[in-house]
């Protein structure tokens, strides 16, 4: 065997070591790649938790309504004629019996004194017949006439009484003719625009305005009939608090009394339609405009849970929320682990501005009211407590800022 050049040697040296180093260095990659991952592992997304009340409320249901009035008038002439004046500002308020539009009154005044002139000619007959009707009783007492005579007599003075009386009727519906010839306000409230001007020739199938009463007024809804049995039928429900709110308008500051249920339920939707009389002396509340109603259930009262709604979410036709539950650690050293839980729940209606929970979570129990959007149901979270307060409470605080600040203190 021939002994190897020192150059084949070192040949040999460089391709073992060069198979030796991947060897290693996988080695070390492999710690180095699970300390990274150690380090690289995702912290619990801070986010505020609060307890759910428990409280005695008399619980509400909120409805969408609209506002009607009282009473609705379409004005129409009642006698035909040529529009003299219209003495009417659009949208003011007007008084039963105020004049709103003139129809040219001469040829009913024309026909009224005709009226009057025949009624007093029949008058004059029928009074020259009873005249002559004595004479003929007298007559008839001495034989001096036949009783044929006296009895046509009779049917003649008969006669022109009924044509006095008809006479009379004319003349008083002549009367009210050259009355109507002034078009007034049968109600009182607020008139609409003039739909048709001075100078046109109009007769009772024109209208000519509308007029609407303003107070009091109505504010209808179709209640359900969870609502209708919780009121304790319509007996018992009629005055009722009924608490209206309009567009623009935070809560329901508008109270009135429930006046009417209808006599049936609508098999179609389950709904009942219920109205209620409210106060207007303002005139906000315009009829047709759109109405948020709240009714309660009179003065009887339940214990319910509340929570605010920003903690709820939604769930394809599912509402949860998610429970903050102590996942691990002892509490002693720092080290409590907190994850949330999903929780299906039932709610109710919304009361005080608070949500209330039917069903799926007791009182006290910490539910996620920020940064729900941030965390998946079983996911580590670190919670930090707040006070439940209903969106109203904190409308002067936009939920991100309060996010933000419940994450700054989580952090620290």
């Amino acid at each position: 065997m021939s002994r190897l050049s020192s150059t084949t040697r070192n040949r040999f040296v460089v391709v073992a070591l060069a198979a030796l180093l991947p060897l290693a260095f996988a080695g070390c990659g492999e710690t180095h790649a699970e300390t990274a991952g150690a380090a690289a592992a995702p912290a619990a997304p801070p986010v505020s938790v609060a307890a759910a009340i428990e409280r005695d409320v008399v619980e509400t249901q909120e409805f969408s309504g609209r506002i009607e009035a009282v009473d609705r008038a379409d004005i129409r002439p009642r006698v035909s004629g040529t529009i003299d004046a219209v003495r009417f500002t659009p949208g003011a308020e007007v008084k039963k019996g105020d004049v709103l539009v003139v129809v040219d009154p001469r040829p009913y005044r024309a026909e009224a004194a005709r009226a009057e002139a025949a009624a007093a000619s029949a008058v004059a007959k029928i009074e020259l017949a009873k005249t002559q009707l004595d004479r003929s009783k007298r007559l008839l007492a001495d034989n001096a006439i036949a009783q044929r005579d006296y009895d046509e007599r009779l049917a003649d003075t008969k006669q022109l009484d009924a044509d006095a009386r008809a006479a009379r009727a004319s003349a008083d519906l002549a009367q009210l003719n050259v009355e109507f010839t002034q078009v007034r306000a049968p109600i009182s409230g607020r008139v609409s625009k003039a739909e048709v001007t001075g100078g046109n020739l109009v007769d009772a199938n024109v209208v000519l305005t509308t007029v609407v009463s303003s107070s009091p007024i109505y504010a209808s809804f179709d209640g359900d009939e969870q609502t209708f049995s919780r009121l304790g039928g319509p007996k018992r429900a009629l005055n009722t608090t009924v608490n209206v709110g309009l567009v623009g308008e935070e809560g329901f500051p508008h109270a009135g009394k429930l006046e009417f249920i209808d006599n049936r339920v609508d098999p179609a939707t389950g709904n009942v339609r219920m109205r209620a009389l409210l106060d207007n002396r303002d005139g906000l509340m315009a009829a047709g405009r759109f109405a948020r109603i709240s009714i309660g259930g009179g003065d009887r009262t339940s214990r319910v849970v509340l929570i605010t709604d920003r903690a709820v979410g939604t769930d394809q036709d599912r509402k949860f929320v998610l429970v903050s539950t102590q996942a691990g650690g002892d509490g002693k050293s720092g080290g409590v682990q907190y994850r949330a839980d999903y929780r299906q729940v039932r709610l109710g209606p919304v009361i005080d501005g608070l949500r209330v929970v039917r069903s799926g979570l007791g009182p006290g129990e910490m539910i996620v009211v920020n940064g729900l959007q941030r965390v998946r149901p079983g996911a580590p979270i670190a919670p930090t407590v707040v006070k439940m307060e209903s969106p109203a409470t904190a409308r002067n605080e936009a939920p991100d800022t309060k996010v933000a600040r419940a994450d700054a203190d989580a952090s620290h």
